[in-house]
């Protein structure tokens, strides 16, 4: 729903069509919303209507990208880097929509690590196109992070081809991703910060919204839960064995 709205402020004026249709998906992920919000399980017509509006919304994302790649359209605020990113989440969102399999502990820590770390270097990187060049404490912070996200997922992208060969233990992930969550959660407080500033007109840029930092705030929190969430499990398998 915040990616169609984001998509809509991006977009110039001279495009009312795509516009629209943005405008369009923000309504009706709104709509979908509220039923999630009444429903107590994810499934019949309601996982059916959620999988083919996410579905379309990926083809809208990727023609976007396309028009733009191909320089047939004005690409107004929208980068393309931006609209390939959303998309990325999108087809992520509907994979765990379609196919929820479990997978062991490790692998799936690494796969998330992979991608939620690519996720916040680019939002690192967002941030820092979207600040007016006055800004120069924040961007001078950002760019520290954008440093380190980078160095993290070049790290977790080595230690996912090594866990190929299915080690018994893998301790150093278990190091690696306690790091990680320790500048997740700087970067999070970081986003959190720029959100608060925004709100109060205390940020100079061209930042289409508040909401938009806010989301990328919720995005770490997400990825702070996630890894809360498996990497006790890989040192339980990791003692266990």
């Amino acid at each position: 729903m915040e990616h169609a709205l984001f998509i809509k402020l991006g977009l110039p004026a001279n495009e009312p069509k795509l516009r629209a249709e943005a405008e369009d998906f923000r309504e009706k992920f709104a709509r979908l919303l509220e039923r999630l919000e009444c429903a107590e399980k994810l499934k019949g017509d309601l996982l059916k209507d959620l999988t083919r509006a996410v579905e379309a919304f990926i083809e809208f994302k990727a023609f976007l990208l396309k028009l733009l790649i191909q320089c047939k359209a004005d690409p107004g605020s929208n980068y393309p880097l931006l609209l390939d990113h959303i998309r990325r989440e999108a087809e992520r969102f509907l994979g765990l929509l379609v196919s929820p399999v479990a997978q062991d502990p490790l692998t799936l820590l690494l796969q998330q690590e992979v991608f939620w770390l690519r996720i916040m270097k680019e939002h690192i990187e967002f941030v820092i196109h979207l600040l007016d060049p006055s800004e120069r404490e924040l961007i001078e912070q950002a760019q520290i992070f954008r440093i380190t996200f980078s160095r993290l997922l070049e790290t977790a992208r080595d230690l996912e081809s090594m866990a190929a060969v299915m080690p018994r233990r893998f301790n150093t992930v278990i190091r690696f991703t306690q790091d990680v969550i320790n500048h997740t959660m700087q970067l999070r407080d970081f986003k959190a910060a720029a959100f608060e500033l925004a709100e109060l007109c205390k940020l100079l840029g061209i930042v289409s919204t508040p909401l938009s930092l806010d989301h990328i705030r919720r995005e770490a929190d997400k990825f702070l839960d996630e890894l809360g969430v498996l990497l006790p499990e890989v040192k339980n398998c990791s003692s266990n064995c």
